[in-house]
């Protein structure tokens, strides 16, 4: 069981995560499988289309086999830990350049490498269901899956509040907020995944079609908060802009920030930086893989996941612990080129 099942319909092709039981978490099989799909129907003129969604009642997809990446870390030399983030990065990064349309049903848990497989696609569909967010940073990662792309380019500054504070959003705030382009009841999916099969040139058309209108974006409430404590590309101005605002929100999201592994949030806030000025999305995700090589191998990473998925006591203890000791020169370590013989390619076929 590769955890995906890959069929076609009509003139669309579909993958559909099967993985229920650990909320479809994405594994370095799954992925290559998807891979040799999407590569198979590139060249396919009867395929006109690719959905990608899941099958039973649990969620979309909660991320990356970070249990298997860690225990790669500690027990062995990491090899088998890299070797998934490769895969990863160049399924994302396939989905990015697709030439035929992707349409991802984001129905249920959609976090970390569920994001990852959502946002390249042309379409991009919420539900009451969707539960989306970045949490990497509770796990001394950092947001990745070519989240450094993406999110760079989310206005007001939404992006760099996603990365920092792991915030859940639903579904009305993700068409909101441009995350999902289509916002449909769940009970309208199976008749949207036919429709398209039958008629995959008119997916948008069918998508609007059955669309219905969302709640209230609750986020956008905070739009201007958002904006303004989030306005700088420094943690620390960060934090001390939430501090000095004795409001309830600033109040939350300054525990929220607080409580992520510092490391992680100032490597997120110069990948988003950096990702806003980068125009190939394929160097993008060299630099990410670069990065997770170095991040997967620190201290907090097997701490991190220790505290939320084996331990589960929520309580890390990050090294460095305050921001103001990562430094500079720590992060010019992480950001830097792996060896050429080391570093990510795009998939071939």
């Amino acid at each position: 069981m590769t955890g995906i099942t890959i069929s076609r319909e009509g003139r669309a092709a579909r993958l559909s995560l099967s993985r229920g039981k650990a909320l479809n978490a994405m594994t370095r099989e799954m992925c290559e499988a998807a891979i040799a799909a999407l590569l198979e129907w590139r060249d396919d003129d009867s395929i006109a289309a690719v959905m990608i969604d899941h099958t039973g009642e649990r969620g979309f997809c909660a991320g990356g086999d970070v249990a298997m990446v860690r225990r790669s870390v500690v027990e062995e030399d990491g090899a088998e830990g890299r070797a998934f983030f490769l895969a990863e990065y160049r399924l994302n990064h396939l989905l990015f350049t697709y030439p035929k349309p992707v349409i991802t049903f984001m129905d249920g848990v959609t976090m970390g490498g569920g994001v990852g497989i959502s946002l390249p696609a042309a379409f991009r569909v919420a539900t009451e269901n969707t539960l989306f967010a970045m949490p990497e940073g509770a796990i001394g990662l950092f947001p990745d899956a070519g989240a450094g792309f993406t999110f760079a380019r989310l206005p007001n500054r939404l992006g760099q509040f996603l990365a920092l504070t792991g915030a859940r959003l639903d579904g009305a705030e993700c068409l909101w907020a441009g995350l999902a382009t289509h916002y449909l009841e769940s009970a309208a999916l199976d008749e949207a995944k036919a429709r398209i099969a039958a008629q995959p040139e008119s997916a948008e058309a069918i998508l609007t079609e059955l669309s219905t209108t969302p709640p209230p974006a609750r986020l956008a409430g905070n739009a201007d908060n958002i904006a303004r404590h989030f306005a700088s590309d420094r943690l620390e101005d960060i934090l001390a802009s939430l501090d000095a605002d004795d409001g309830k929100w600033a109040g939350k999201e300054l525990a929220a920030v607080s409580a992520k592994c510092p490391t992680t949030s100032k490597v997120a806030l110069r990948l988003l930086a950096e990702g806003a000025r980068r125009a190939d999305f394929a160097e993008e995700m060299a630099r990410e893989y670069a990065i997770v090589c170095r991040m997967i191998v620190r201290p907090d990473f097997a701490e991190g996941v220790r505290a939320v998925l084996v331990d589960k006591d929520n309580a890390p203890r990050w090294n460095p612990a305050r921001p103001e000791d990562v430094s500079e020169t720590m992060l010019d370590a992480i950001f830097a080129s792996l060896p050429e013989n080391e570093r990510w390619t795009p998939a071939v076929s």
